[in-house]
C-alpha cells in the first residue's frame, strides 16, 4: 500500500521545516544551551507543522534518530479527543513518576488538548506545574482560547503560523519534482491558496491532483475542487451590475449542474469583491459591495446555501438597480372563499386619535418587551417601526430576512399583515409555516400582540407607501381593487415568462 504524500514528506528534523523558522529556532537554542522547558505549548491553525515538530523535539531532546515510523516507550503520544476523561489523567499522573526505560527523559505529547474536560484539566494541573524532573509535556491545539489559563501559565508557548503561499508552492514544486508530477504552475498556485497556509492540505491536494492526468492544468484542478472559472463570477458580478435578473438566476440555476456549490462561489465572489475594494475599481457601489461582501459570509453556515445565494444576489440586484422592480410581475392570487382575506389599500391619513386610543386599551399585552418608541405606533407599522421588524427578524433568522426585505408591507384588517412580492422566490421562501411564525413574534415584539402573515406575490399598483395605516376594527373591509383583474394578453405573455423564472405557479382571476 502507497504512502500519503504528506506523511512521505513530513520533516524529520527541526532544520527541514518550513515556514516556522521563529519557533525551531527558539527550540535549536534551548537545546544547545540546556534550557530546557518541562512543558511546551504549541497552538496555531491545522496543517503547520504543530505535531511533526513536537515529534522532532521529543526524539531529539533524548538523541534518538527520528522517522515517520519511529515508536520509543519514552515517547507516548495521546490522543486527547479520544482520551479525554479524568480517568485517562489520573493514569497518566500516576505512571509520570515512573523512570524512563532507556531514554533521558520521558516525553508525553498530548494532540488536541483543549478536548480535556474541565475535571481532567483539573487533574493534569499540579503534574504539569511541578513534573518529575525526567518528565517534559508537548501539548498540541488548534483552539487555544478553549485551555485554562492556568494550563497556559505553565507552559511555554509556541504560535505558529499558517505558512506564505509562496514558500508552499516552492515546497510543493519541490515534491512534484521528486515524485515526477507534471503540473503547471497555476495549478500549483491554486492548490496552496486551497490549502489556506496548511501544508498537510496543500500536499493532499497535490496527492489527489498527480493522479488526475499525465499534464495537470489549472483547469484539472478547478474541476477536482469544484471551483467555478473566474469568467463565471465575472458574469455573475457584471449581471448584478447590469440588473438582468433572469441572466443572473440563468447562471445560479446552471451552477449545481456544473458541479459548483454554492459556498465555494460565495467564497469566491467575496474575493473578487474584495480585490474590487483593493484596486478601487468597483463594479458595484462601494456601500453595496460591502454588504453583499457580508452576507456572502452567511452562506457557508446556511441550511440552505444555494437558496441563500440566490435571494442575496437577487436582492442587492434590485437594490442596485431599482429600475427592475418595475418590471411586469405576476398578479397576486385571489382565494376563492366565503369570507375573502381582503387587499390592502393605503389611507392617506392616520387613523383618528380615539381609535388609537381604544387600541391602547385593548387587554391584550405584548409577551416581550415593545421595541417602538412611542404608544401611538402599537398598532401603526410605520417605516420606522417596519425597520426594527426586519431587525428582530434579522436576529432569529437572517437568510429569512434577505427575503422578507424585499417585500412591500401593508396592514389589512386587524392584525393582519400583508407582504406583497415581486418574485415568487422569495413567497414561496416566507410561506412557509415555521418562518410565517418567526415573522408574526417579531410583529409582535415590535408592535403587540398577536398577528396574522400574508405572504402574496404581486405588488398592487395602489400601494404606493411603504406601509399603510392600519384601519379600526369597525371599519368595513374594503373591496379588492378592479386593477388587480387579470392583464391583456401582451403583459399576460411576460406575467408567464416571469413565472417560468421564478418557479412557476397559477395566476387566478377574480
Amino acid at each position: 500500500m502507497g504512502q500519503a504524500l504528506y506523511r512521505k514528506h513530513r520533516p524529520k528534523k527541526l532544520s527541514e521545516v518550513v515556514g516556522q523558522e521563529h519557533v525551531t529556532t527558539t527550540l535549536n537554542n534551548a537545546m544547545k544551551s540546556g534550557r530546557i522547558a518541562h512543558a511546551y505549548l504549541f497552538t496555531g491553525p491545522r496543517g503547520v507543522g504543530k505535531t511533526s515538530i513536537a515529534r522532532i523535539l521529543a526524539h531529539e531532546l533524548n538523541d534518538l534518530p527520528y522517522t515517520d515510523e519511529s515508536i520509543h516507550l519514552d515517547i507516548i503520544e495521546i490522543d486527547a479527543a479520544s482520551n479525554r476523561r479524568i480517568d485517562e489523567i489520573r493514569d497518566l499522573r500516576d505512571k509520570v513518576h515512573i523512570a524512563p526505560t532507556s531514554a533521558k527523559y520521558k516525553v508525553y505529547i498530548i494532540d488536541e488538548v483543549h478536548m480535556l474536560t474541565k475535571e481532567a484539566f483539573n487533574a493534569l494541573l499540579k503534574t504539569l506545574e511541578e513534573p518529575p524532573a525526567h518528565v517534559i509535556f508537548i501539548l498540541a491545539t488548534t483552539e487555544s482560547h478553549k485551555l485554562p489559563e492556568t494550563i497556559i501559565s505553565r507552559t511555554q508557548r509556541f504560535t505558529f503560523k499558517p505558512v506564505e503561499q509562496k514558500k508552499v508552492i516552492e515546497h510543493l514544486k519541490s515534491i512534484a519534482k521528486e515524485e515526477k508530477i507534471n503540473i503547471s504552475d497555476e495549478a500549483l498556485e491554486l492548490v496552496a491558496a486551497h490549502g489556506e497556509g496548511s501544508f498537510r492540505d496543500s500536499i493532499s491536494l497535490l496527492d489527489q491532483a498527480g493522479n488526475m492526468h499525465e499534464k495537470v492544468t489549472l483547469e484539472h484542478v478547478q474541476n477536482m475542487l469544484g471551483i467555478a472559472p473566474s469568467e463565471l463570477i465575472d458574469q455573475i458580478i457584471e449581471s448584478i451590475r447590469s440588473g438582468s435578473t433572469e441572466d443572473l438566476l440563468e447562471i445560479l440555476d446552471s451552477l449545481p449542474i456544473q458541479g459548483f456549490q454554492a459556498v465555494n462561489v460565495a467564497k469566491q465572489l467575496s474575493t473578487a469583491l474584495r480585490s474590487d475594494l483593493r484596486s478601487n475599481k468597483l463594479r458595484l457601489p462601494a456601500a453595496d459591495t460591502l454588504k453583499l461582501i457580508e452576507e456572502l459570509i452567511n452562506v457557508a453556515s446556511s441550511n440552505d446555501p444555494e437558496l441563500l445565494l440566490s435571494l442575496t444576489l437577487v436582492g442587492v440586484q434590485l437594490k442596485v438597480n431599482p429600475q427592475t422592480e418595475n418590471m411586469v410581475a405576476p398578479e397576486p392570487r385571489v382565494v376563492a372563499s366565503p369570507e375573502p382575506i381582503p387587499v390592502a389599500q393605503p389611507l392617506e391619513t392616520p387613523a383618528p386619535e380615539p381609535v388609537i386610543e381604544e387600541l391602547q386599551s385593548e387587554p391584550e399585552a405584548p409577551s416581550k418587551p415593545v421595541k417602538a418608541a412611542s404608544t401611538k405606533n402599537l398598532n401603526t407599522l410605520d417605516e420606522k417601526t417596519w425597520e426594527a421588524i426586519l431587525e428582530a427578524i434579522k436576529e432569529e433568522n437572517h437568510s429569512l430576512y434577505t427575503a422578507v426585505r424585499m417585500a412591500k408591507p401593508a396592514v389589512s384588517g386587524t392584525r393582519e399583515l400583508t407582504l406583497y412580492f415581486q418574485f415568487k422566490l422569495h413567497q414561496k421562501k416566507v410561506d412557509e409555516s415555521k418562518n410565517k411564525k418567526i415573522i408574526a413574534d417579531a410583529v409582535g415584539e415590535v408592535a403587540g400582540g398577536s398577528w396574522r402573515i400574508l405572504p402574496e406575490v404581486g405588488i398592487p399598483d395602489n400601494l404606493s407607501s411603504p406601509m399603510s395605516a392600519p384601519m379600526p376594527d369597525d371599519e368595513p373591509l374594503p373591496e379588492p381593487p378592479p386593477d388587480l383583474e387579470t392583464s391583456e394578453s401582451g403583459e399576460q405573455s411576460e406575467v408567464n415568462s416571469i413565472l417560468d423564472i421564478f418557479g412557476g405557479g397559477e395566476v387566478l382571476e377574480t
